[in-house]
C-alpha cells in the first residue's frame, strides 16, 4: 500500500473519475489516529480510492475529470465503520427471556424452561432459508444504515451439519444482495447440542472430520471460530477444532476468556489466529502471545452490559503490549441484541475505559484487522476500497459521544453512492 495521498502519477492516468467529494472534513483513521484533514476531497475510480488529502492539493484540471462531484458541506467523512463479530442469523427471539431474567428467573431455570442458546438452536433449525434471510437482512441493514460497511457473520445456531450449512447459505446470500461487505465465519463448536450430550469429544470429531470438510469444499465461509469456555469447549478441543481449521487453509478466530482464563487466547495466537475475542478474563501470558504474533483483541461490551458482568478486559495491559483493539457489537439474540456499531463503541468508552479515538480506531481499522482486511478496509487511503461514510457530526468523537441518533448522511460501498 502506498501511502503519498496525493498519488500524482497515478492521477495522470486516471482519464474519468466517477466521484469527486468537495468540501470534506476527513478522519482519515491513518497511522493510529484521526489523521484529520479539514478542508479535504476523496477521489473515487471504480471501487477504489484514487485521492484523499486537502482539496488544494487537487490537480488543477482535476474537477473537469469527473463524473460527479458532491458538495459535502462540511460533513467529516470517515471509513466504512467494520462490524467483526456477530450473530444476527437466527431463528426465533429471546425478549421473553429478558423479562424473566429481569423478574428474578435464574439462568438455569430459563434453561429447564427450554430457554437459552437452544431455544435459538432449535427455532433456527426449523426455519427456511428464505426466513432466515428475510429476518437477518433487516438486522443488516440497521447495522448497514448506522455505517457498518463491512460485517461479519457467524454460524452456530445449527449445530447440525443441514442447519450450519443453511446459516452459511443465508450469510452468502446476504453478501450476495446487500451493499454492505459480508464475512462468513463457521462457528460449528459453539455449544454442545443436546443429541450429543455428555459426548463433547465426540462432537468435535463430527465437527472436525465432517462439517469442515464440507464447509470448505463449498466454499461458504473464510473463518473458523470456537467457544473455548468452561460452558463451551475445553482447550484440548478448540485446539483440534482451530488445527483442522487451518490445516484446510481457513483464518481462525476465537471466544476467549469471557468468563474464565482457560488459556485459550495463547493457543489461538500461536496458531496464527486473526483475533481473539471477549478476553475479560486473559492472563498476561497470553496476552504476550498476542502480542508476538499480531493477533487484534476484539472487545465486545455489548455482551459485557447486558449480562452484567463485573471483570473488565485488561485495557491498560492491551495498550502497553501494542495490542490492536477492536470493538464489536456481538449482535446475538441472547446477551448481546445490539444494532449499532457506534453504540457499541461508546459502550467501549464508558465502560471499559477506551478514548473516542481508540474506539473510533477499534472500529474501523483495527476491526479490518481482525477479518485479515486491513489492506482493503479500514481507512482512508489511495489504493483502498472506496468504503467511507458522511456524517453529519461537528468532530469525529461526537459518533461515541452522542447515543440514539443516526447521523450518517450519505453511505459509499466499493465506490456506489448511497443517499441518505
Amino acid at each position: 500500500m502506498q501511502s503519498n495521498n496525493s498519488f500524482p502519477e497515478k492521477l495522470e492516468e486516471i482519464e474519468l473519475l466517477d466521484h469527486l467529494f468537495v468540501n470534506c472534513n476527513i478522519a482519515t483513521m491513518a497511522n493510529n489516529c484521526y489523521s484529520s484533514i479539514i478542508g479535504g476531497a476523496i477521489g473515487v475510480s471504480g471501487n477504489k480510492i484514487c485521492f484523499a488529502g486537502k482539496k488544494s492539493d487537487l490537480p488543477l484540471d482535476f474537477e473537469k475529470r469527473a463524473s460527479h462531484i458532491h458538495d459535502m458541506k462540511k460533513s467529516w467523512i470517515l471509513p466504512g465503520l467494520v462490524d467483526c463479530h456477530t450473530h444476527l442469523v437466527f431463528g426465533g427471539s429471546r425478549s421473553k427471556e429478558f423479562e424473566m431474567k429481569l423478574a428474578g428467573i435464574s439462568y438455569e431455570e430459563i434453561a429447564k424452561q427450554g430457554g437459552g442458546i437452544f431455544s435459538t438452536v432449535k427455532d433456527t433449525r426449523k426455519e427456511s432459508i428464505d426466513n432466515l434471510y428475510e429476518q437477518a437482512l433487516k438486522r443488516v441493514n440497521c447495522l448497514f444504515n448506522q455505517g457498518a460497511t463491512t460485517i461479519e457473520i457467524k454460524s452456530g445456531y445449527g449445530l447440525d451439519l443441514e442447519c450450519e450449512l443453511k446459516m452459511l447459505e443465508v450469510i452468502k446470500k446476504l453478501d450476495d444482495n446487500h451493499a454492505a461487505t459480508i464475512k462468513a465465519t463457521f462457528l460449528g463448536a459453539h455449544a454442545l447440542p443436546h443429541e450429543y450430550k455428555g459426548k463433547s469429544g465426540k462432537y468435535i470429531d463430527f465437527v472436525v472430520d465432517q462439517v469442515l470438510p464440507e464447509v470448505k469444499k463449498q466454499g461458504i465461509a473464510t473463518s473458523v471460530d470456537a467457544f473455548c469456555e468452561n460452558i463451551g469447549f475445553s482447550l484440548k478441543e478448540t485446539e483440534r477444532v482451530l488445527r483442522k481449521a487451518k490445516d484446510l487453509g481457513f483464518d481462525i478466530k476465537l471466544h476467549a476468556e469471557q468468563l474464565s482464563d482457560s488459556g485459550g487466547a495463547g493457543m489461538a495466537a500461536e496458531l496464527g489466529a486473526l483475533s481473539c475475542d471477549h478476553l475479560e478474563y486473559v492472563s498476561k501470558a497470553s496476552l504476550k502471545k498476542m502480542a508476538q504474533n499480531n493477533v487484534t483483541a476484539v472487545l465486545l461490551p455489548g455482551a459485557f452490559y447486558y449480562l452484567k458482568e463485573k471483570q473488565k478486559p485488561p485495557i491498560q495491559l492491551l495498550r502497553d503490549l501494542n495490542i490492536s483493539t477492536a470493538v464489536s457489537t456481538d449482535m446475538n439474540p441472547g446477551s448481546s441484541p445490539l444494532l449499532s456499531l457506534p453504540l457499541a463503541t461508546n459502550m467501549a468508552c464508558i465502560l471499559f475505559g477506551l478514548t473516542p479515538e481508540e474506539a473510533l480506531l477499534s472500529a474501523t481499522i483495527n476491526g479490518a484487522k481482525a477479518l485479515g482486511l486491513e489492506k482493503q478496509k479500514g481507512t482512508i487511503e489511495v489504493g483502498k476500497d472506496a468504503d467511507f461514510v458522511a456524517w453529519d457530526i461537528v468532530e469525529p468523537c461526537d459518533l461515541s459521544y452522542y447515543t440514539g441518533s443516526s447521523p450518517a448522511k450519505m453511505i459509499v460501498t466499493c465506490g456506489d453512492v448511497i443517499h441518505k
